[in-house]
C-alpha cells in the first residue's frame, strides 16, 4: 500500500497552509496509522503504518524523502499490498502476516506559478517509489514506481483553502502480475479557524491497477494543530473508504517539527 505514506504526507503539509517558509527549512515527522478491511478478498486485513518524513525546502519548493515501516496481519496467502489496495490471492482461504520496511518514496515539488484571486497556484511535481518493501511478504512488488502530477491551490478570503492534486502513475509490473498505469486525483478544502486549528476535508481517488477491479476512494477528514507560528504540531485524522477497493476504515495521528 505505497499510496498511504505520501498521502498522509500531504495532509501533514496541510497544516502549514496558514504559514509561509521565506527562507529554507528542514521539517522531520512522524505517523502512526492504523487501516482494517477487506480490499476486495474474503478476509479482514489489517494494516499499520509507521512513516517518518524528512522535507527540505520552502514556499515555492520542497523536497522530501518518506520511509514508512508497515506491518499486515489477515492477507490471503498469493496477495500482494499494491499501492492503494490489494491484489492476487482474493480466493485463497490461508492468511498471513509481516512486518517490514514499506515502500521509500522521493518527491520533489516546483511552484511555477503563485495565483491569486479566483486563479490557484500550480506546483508541479515528480514523485519515485523505491521498491525497497518485500514482494516475498507481500508488503510490495518489489518494483519501482514513478509518478508525473501537479498540486493546485486557492485562497479564498483568509480562511479558505481548497486544493486538488492531479498525477499519473508509471507503476513497476512483477513477474505473473498484469499492472496498469493508473491516474490519480484528490480534492478537498483546509479550512483555517485560526493560525493553530486547520481543519480538512478530502476526496482520494485512483484507478483500479487490475482491470476488471474495484477502484480505491476514500473521503478523509483531518485536524492539524500547529504548536508554532513556523508550522511544527501534531495531527489527527479518519479514513473511510468508499469502495471495495479501499480500507474500510483509517484512524492516524502524526507530528512535525520545523527547525
Amino acid at each position: 500500500m505505497a499510496l498511504r505514506p505520501t498521502l498522509i504526507a500531504t495532509l501533514l503539509a496541510l497544516g502549514g497552509v496558514c504559514t509561509a517558509q521565506a527562507e529554507p527549512a528542514l521539517t522531520v515527522g512522524n505517523t502512526l496509522s492504523f487501516f482494517q478491511g477487506k480490499f476486495g478478498t474474503n478476509n479482514n486485513i489489517n494494516i499499520r503504518y509507521d512513516a517518518t518524513d524528512i522535507q527540505y525546502g520552502d514556499s515555492n519548493w520542497r523536497v522530501k524523502l518518506t520511509v514508512p515501516y508497515v506491518s499486515q496481519s489477515g492477507l490471503p496467502v498469493g496477495s500482494t499490498i499494491v499501492g492503494n489496495t490489494v491484489v492476487g490471492g482474493s480466493g485463497s482461504t490461508q492468511t498471513r502476516s509481516a512486518s517490514g520496511l514499506g515502500d521509500v518514496w522521493l518527491a520533489g515539488h516546483y511552484k511555477i506559478f503563485q495565483g491569486g484571486g479566483l486563479t490557484p497556484s500550480i506546483t508541479p511535481y515528480a514523485k519515485v517509489k523505491f521498491g525497497t518493501a518485500s514482494s516475498d511478504n507481500g508488503l510490495g512488488t518489489g518494483k519501482n514506481d514513478y509518478e508525473l502530477g501537479v498540486d493546485l491551490q486557492q485562497i479564498v478570503g483568509k480562511s479558505w483553502f481548497p486544493f486538488a492534486n492531479l498525477g499519473y502513475r508509471f507503476v513497476g509490473n512483477p513477474a505473473g502480475q498484469n499492472l496498469r498505469n493508473i491516474a490519480i486525483y484528490q480534492f478537498g478544502a483546509s479550512y483555517a479557524a485560526s493560525q493553530q486549528h486547520i481543519f480538512t476535508l478530502m476526496y482520494a481517488g485512483q484507478q483500479s491497477m487490475v482491470a476488471g477491479a474495484s477502484a480505491p476512494s476514500d473521503l478523509i477528514a483531518a485536524w492539524n494543530y500547529n504548536l508554532t507560528p513556523n508550522g511544527s504540531g501534531f495531527q489527527v485524522y479518519v479514513d473511510k473508504g468508499l469502495s471495495n477497493g479501499s480500507a474500510n476504515f483509517g484512524v492516524g495521528i502524526g507530528g512535525q517539527i520545523v527547525f
